[in-house]
């Protein structure tokens, strides 16, 4: 078997329900398995998806064991030749795995590989790539020198700013949102350290397979949707303690017997943690008292019978939507935008539109996001799947994400 996908879901039953119409068609033509290990969720994601999606391999526990010990329960049972391990906020286009495996064939030095991620307002993710957290690149990253400097080697060294965005490059971090190994990889490390309960595990696992004597490769060659916002939650006490505790751990477990190293690191990541604790609390105080509810302007792409279908969706929205019509996805499809034919781009200058709903159907993955690329930073978007019963989307990587749902 070519590919075994390990899903690990926790109350964010509408994402995974998108992430898995995805996977699937990404897994069409290439021998797969996908597994979905449930953390004990209370949002009703049993009832949701497991009757939806039969060929899944649905794992229930029934406490909430942490992100990576939910992965490691089903490695004895993975098939797979490489395995990949997805977060259940994503999206992926209809020949990522077909181009990440044909990486692996023809770079038998790659042990594992991230790809090109893309949060939610189809802007770049930096964490895409990134460098083991030293003290000195923390540093320089919470005190803004990585920010004036983002193509530095020296200062920009957390995010790897001076490789390219669409450049292949060996790196030191993958993240864990999407990170494919080969099996030989997973034996050799034992999987994920379960120590780390959630983040900081794919630090740790990605500096293991280096100190293993494998590589870890970045490869833009193809580009997903990482929603962020639903699975992070930066904006929360519990975030920031959960986060800087696995800092602290990965500090405790690679660098304790580097004394000067060691100290060093520890002072990085307090200074860190108080810095993220400030900015927590003026965001609270002085940022999202401001957010209001206004109402976006808001129009479909679609075709015709897919537009059709989601009515109903956009009826029950408790979001502040005003649906205001069809856009045409392509040169056949006779649109309709208010009684009238447009191209995307003419109808966001035109109508002054701020949100856009993409449904898949009529428009594959990878189209949806290229257009979300290609409209990055004009405008909020929104998702729909084929024949799903929710739209989703995160507007902010530090808040949690957005659903429109029928039940």
């Amino acid at each position: 078997m070519d590919l075994s996908v390990i899903i690990v879901n926790y109350n964010v039953k509408y994402f995974l329900e998108h992430c898995l119409k995805s996977v699937l068609k990404a897994c069409k033509d290439i021998e797969a398995e996908i597994f979905v290990v449930d953390n004990n969720s209370t949002d009703g994601s049993k009832e949701y998806l497991e009757e939806r999606f039969p060929s899944v391999i649905f794992k229930w526990q029934k406490t909430n064991v942490g992100f990576g010990k939910a992965n490691n329960s089903v490695l004895p049972e993975a098939k797979g030749t490489h395995i990949l391990f997805l977060n259940p906020d994503t999206i992926v286009p209809e020949d990522c795995f077909e181009k990440c495996l044909l990486f692996f064939k023809e770079n038998k030095d790659c042990a594992a590989l991230g790809v090109h991620m893309r949060d939610g307002t189809g802007n770049y993710l930096k964490e895409s790539k990134r460098s083991f957290p030293s003290a000195l690149t923390s540093l320089f990253k919470m005190t803004g020198f990585a920010a004036l400097f983002p193509s530095s080697k020296i200062f920009a060294k957390y995010y790897a700013g001076h490789l390219p965005e669409k450049q292949i490059n060996e790196v030191d971090v993958l993240a864990g949102a999407f990170m494919m190994v080969i099996e030989k990889a997973i034996k050799a490390v034992k999987g994920f350290d379960e120590d780390f309960f959630m983040y900081g595990e794919d630090i740790d696992l990605s500096y293991r397979i280096q100190q293993a004597g494998l590589k870890n490769f970045y490869f833009p060659g193809t580009s997903i949707i990482h929603f962020k916002g639903e699975s992070t939650q930066k904006n929360s006490g519990q975030y920031t303690r959960t986060f800087y505790n696995a800092m602290q751990l990965f500090v405790r477990k690679h660098y304790k017997e580097r004394k000067a190293a060691y100290f060093f690191m520890k002072m990085a990541i307090s200074f860190s943690r108080v810095m993220a604790t400030v900015k927590l609390f003026v965001r609270r105080m002085f940022v999202n008292g401001k957010k209001g509810n206004k109402q976006a302007n808001t129009a479909v792409v679609a075709d015709q019978p897919t537009f059709d279908n989601i009515l109903h969706l956009l009826r029950h929205a408790k979001l502040p939507v005003i649906t205001s019509g069809r856009i045409a996805i392509d040169n056949n499809d006779p649109g309709v935008f208010i009684g009238r034919q447009d191209n995307i781009d003419e109808a966001i200058k035109k109508y002054q539109l701020e949100q856009l709903i993409f449904c898949e159907g009529g428009l594959t993955y990878k189209r949806i996001i290229e257009l979300a690329s290609e409209f990055a930073g004009r405008l909020n978007f929104l998702f729909h799947s084929k024949d799903s019963h929710s739209i989703v989307g995160s507007n902010d990587k530090n808040e949690k994400g957005i659903f429109i749902a029928d039940q």
